[in-house]
């Protein structure tokens, strides 16, 4: 498409003397091919906006059906745990603070507060000042040497080869300029990842990118080696994800450049298919002596382990294996059904794993019981877009947040759901070096730092409204379902 608009572009300026030598009326073509070619002139040496410069003049019609379209009630979010798309609205709300535009509403909710399942948060007549930034939390057990203070908001794993460089490059500035987290995705230690100089956590998936030997097994040196690096907080060891559980990372062919071959020690020219499970571990006992191996290896970084919860009893034999070794680790990532990925079947991302809300229950509550919440913090996601969403998993026990779709529609993804193609149209999905060259780094490095930062502020101001000094006095008391229509419960009551 790019190519046919340049060739028109091109063709078009060439006629223009041509026509007004043999037909002088053919001057007033001038009035429709002089605007168009300046508009395209200008789309392609603008840096900002990645449809502009990857789609000239055609890109501008997406600009202008967003600034047109009704405006006022669309603003408003209602948080959506479902597996879909984010909806206009949420896209809105991303889109406003990461640019820093004004991100209010007038007329009140845009909900149905009688709703069966409508949720919403308790507050106070005494608000207080929270500030934004105490809102950061200390991951590390006392089996843990260098243990990391973390943002309660971080970007959830989403690799390098799924995403282009472009991409990691702006989404690790924003968390280095913003005081987050940057989790790799289990696609390996890029040197995008590196550069800006963001914090890091490394997700080691079963096919053991950046600590991989030839025939795709764990390799102890080459783990030490890069987990030794100054920007890697943490490691987290993915067992699952919520969008394909058990069921392993997919990466295109069309996406295995010669970088990421030698990034990932994959041949070219095929699927890279990570395997369904491990291979450093076969039971729960082992996993635990495995995670006590990669903290010993990092020099007691904090190791944390990412599923999807599935059978129950599996969770429980864990938790069984963490009391009998006294062996845990630092931080369980908790991934619900609904999380996304670039390339998965269509019956896993529909049909396979625990609702996010539902496994973090589940999860934190067999944690208390075991006496081990202390100890092991946890970190959830799904779908987050606002403010509300990360309280509300806070107070039904996440210690922090993770949040990949919203970061990407920070950096300007328009869900073109073209991710597994790799002819994403805004640079981010992409291995394509001409749509990669649309995605501006500094501009979306900024805009990231944006999204996390305002979000992070409108939290500060709902634990004041809520009368708290801080979110480590969120509890599920403090949240309220409206169940059956006619009845409010808070959650500490429909999980007694």
């Amino acid at each position: 498409m790019r190519k046919i608009f340049f060739s028109l572009l091109v063709l078009i300026l060439l006629s223009i003397p041509i026509f007004a030598y043999f037909l002088p009326a053919g001057l007033w073509s001038l009035l429709i091919t002089l605007p168009v070619a300046f508009i395209g002139l200008r789309d392609v040496f603008q840096d900002t906006q990645a449809i502009r410069k990857n789609f000239p003049v055609i890109g501008n019609f997406r600009y202008l059906f967003e600034e047109i379209r009704p405006e006022i009630n669309q603003y408003f979010v209602e948080s959506n745990t479902d597996g879909r798309p984010f909806s206009r609205e949420q896209r809105s709300i991303v889109y406003q603070r990461a640019k820093k535009q004004i991100d209010s509403i007038p007329f009140g909710t845009q909900q149905n507060v009688y709703a069966d399942g409508y949720e919403y948060l308790t507050h106070s007549i005494y608000p207080t000042h929270v500030d934004p930034k105490g809102l950061r939390v200390t991951i590390g057990s006392d089996l843990c040497t260098q243990p990391y203070s973390a943002s309660i908001f971080n970007i959830s794993a989403m690799s390098y080869g799924a995403l282009s460089q472009s991409a990691v490059l702006a989404l690790n500035g924003g968390a280095k300029d913003g005081g987050f987290a940057h989790n790799t995705g289990e696609g390996g230690l890029s040197p995008y990842h590196l550069k800006p100089g963001g914090d890091i956590i490394w997700q080691i998936g079963t096919g053991y990118f950046g600590c991989r030997d030839s025939d795709g097994h764990f390799d102890s040196e080459l783990f030490k080696t890069n987990s030794s690096k100054e920007q890697v907080k943490m490691i987290e060891l993915k067992i699952s994800q919520g969008a394909k559980p058990g069921h392993g990372g997919i990466l295109p062919a069309k996406k295995v450049s010669h970088e990421i071959s030698l990034i990932r020690n994959v041949p070219m020219g095929k699927d890279v298919l990570s395997p369904p499970g491990h291979s450093a571990f076969h039971d729960p006992d082992s996993m635990m002596q495995f995670i006590q191996k990669l903290r010993f290896l990092s020099n007691g970084k904090p190791i944390g382990i990412k599923l999807c919860l599935g059978y129950h009893r599996e969770f429980d034999d864990l938790v069984a294996s963490m009391l009998k070794l006294k062996l845990y680790p630092d931080y369980i990532a908790v991934d619900g059904a609904e999380g996304g990925t670039g390339a998965a079947p269509l019956e896993f991302t529909n049909y396979m794993g625990t609702p996010g809300k539902d496994a973090l229950i589940y999860v934190v509550n067999k944690l208390k019981a075991a006496g081990l919440k202390d100890k092991i913090k946890v970190v959830s996601t799904g779908k987050i877009t606002t403010a509300f969403d990360v309280v509300r998993l806070l107070c039904l026990g996440a210690d922090a947040t993770y949040a990949a779709r919203s970061m990407l529609l920070a950096l300007g993804c328009i869900q073109a759901l073209r991710c597994n193609t790799n002819q994403c149209p805004t640079g981010i999905a992409t291995q394509d070096g001409a749509l990669m060259k649309g995605l501006h780094v500094g501009s979306k490095r900024e805009r990231v730092k944006n999204f996390h930062n305002e979000t992070i502020k409108v939290v500060a101001e709902m634990l004041g409204a809520m009368g708290l000094k801080s979110h480590l006095e969120l509890n599920r008391s403090h949240l309220i379902k409206r169940v059956l229509d006619s009845d409010l419960k808070s959650y500490a009551d429909l999980n007694a």
